[in-house]
């Protein structure tokens, strides 16, 4: 069953160091089968209150596919420039 991350970008602290995750995570997100379905396009509100800044949404074939992105060395080398650039908030959602 596809697994769907879905990502809020609330605020960018360093645009460099955001700028270097955005071009280097997506080599690793395609190592492990994932691809983006959307990747900070205009945002719609269409119901609430929720705006968010920059939204992005990836696809895996299974939360094992996720996982394996997730905790990869490939992913892990990476993470620390969004954790030390942006503040973000995410989830993982199984499809139906």
């Amino acid at each position: 069953m596809s697994v769907y991350m879905i990502v809020e970008a609330r605020e960018v602290m360093d645009k460099e160091k955001y700028g270097e995750y955005v071009r280097k995570v997506p080599e690793t997100v395609k190592q492990f089968g994932g691809k983006y379905l959307a990747r900070g396009g205009r945002v719609t509100v269409c119901a609430g209150d929720w705006n968010p800044a920059r939204l992005i949404i990836l696809e895996f074939a299974s939360m094992d596919a996720y996982n394996a992105w997730w905790h990869s060395p490939e992913y892990r080398a990476v993470a620390p420039l969004r954790e030390q650039s942006a503040r973000t908030n995410a989830i993982v959602v199984e499809g139906v």
